[in-house]
């Protein structure tokens, strides 16, 4: 009985490591390079990602940390200022108590594909942990959602490797 405690008072302080990870995530931009760029259907897609992929981290027992638009247009000083300036982000997410940052884009180069891309930043210093890059094809929600994902899994590689994603679904046959 004295050794089960002992294994109990270890075990919940690494339980209780893994549910403290705290992370904010922006809202993403949209950098639509195609000839019709901001159409209705790409604004309402790229404003979809965060809370998809909230709900993915969530799903692995990150704790995600809100921070209010008002205050991220605040910080934001243009288009793609928070992506490039890594230690104004942190500073936005520090005021929250977050560990970490991330700041997304949904870049768009084409009508066939698109890119989400994701920064993600530790708080206590500023620093760039990781860049990640997934591809989607075409505007299908479901296809957001396994590019969302796959961003959800890079981003737990670097942090506490704790994600599965959801395994692929199979067609039946007709």
């Amino acid at each position: 009985m004295k050794s089960l405690l002992i294994l109990f008072f270890l075990v919940l302080p690494m339980s209780q490591a893994f549910a403290d990870t705290r992370i904010a995530i922006l809202d993403f931009e949209l950098n639509d390079l195609t000839m019709a760029p901001g159409i209705p259907a790409e604004i309402e897609r790229t404003a979809s990602i965060k809370p998809m992929l909230e709900n993915e981290l969530k799903g692995a027992s990150y704790q995600i940390i809100s921070i209010p638009l008002a205050d991220q247009t605040y910080a934001n000083s243009g288009f793609g200022y928070l992506y490039d300036h890594h230690d104004v982000a942190a500073d936005l997410a520090k005021k929250a108590d977050a560990d970490y940052v991330l700041v997304g884009r949904l870049h768009k180069p084409s009508f066939l594909f698109a890119y989400l891309i994701g920064h993600l930043i530790r708080v206590k210093d500023g620093q760039l942990i990781g860049n990640y890059i997934s591809e989607t094809k075409g505007g299908d929600h479901k296809l957001t959602l396994k590019g969302v994902e796959s961003l959800a899994d890079k981003i737990d590689g670097d942090l506490d490797n704790r994600y599965s994603p959801p395994p692929p679904k199979r067609l039946r046959a007709q």
